[in-house]
């Protein structure tokens, strides 16, 4: 079945976060490790998009987006996760986890489809 089609069991989901400057060098090099394994790992995990605002880096912001609640439970499990989140817990300024709706979800794939390596 394709994940994708599951549109109205996915979560999307809008991480805000701001972080310490004097980690912010360490808290990028976790991140991005645990996002690749994140999304190379679990087939549940459709996407994990990090990025920052050009004029104030501190500011990540990730684009989050899973099969399902099964598969969210599945990654907040997973070894790749927990490391991030305790190697990376007095890095953190304040976090907000905003839950979204995808206006389109048919576009998903195309949007995807367009990434190439």
């Amino acid at each position: 079945m394709n994940v994708l089609a599951q549109s109205n069991e996915q979560i999307i989901r809008l991480s805000e976060i701001e972080i310490f400057p004097e980690h912010l060098e360490a808290y990028n090099a976790i991140l991005k490790e645990e996002s690749e394994a994140s999304v190379r790992l679990e087939k549940g995990v459709i996407a994990i998009f990090p990025m920052y605002q050009k004029e104030n880096p501190n500011q990540i912001r990730i684009i989050e987006i899973y099969a399902n609640q099964e598969a969210y439970q599945s990654h907040l499990k997973t070894t790749h996760f927990i490391k991030y989140k305790t190697s990376t817990m007095e890095m953190v300024k304040s976090l907000k986890l905003v839950d979204m709706e995808a206006i389109d979800p048919k576009s998903m794939a195309m949007i995807f489809g367009k990434l190439k390596e």
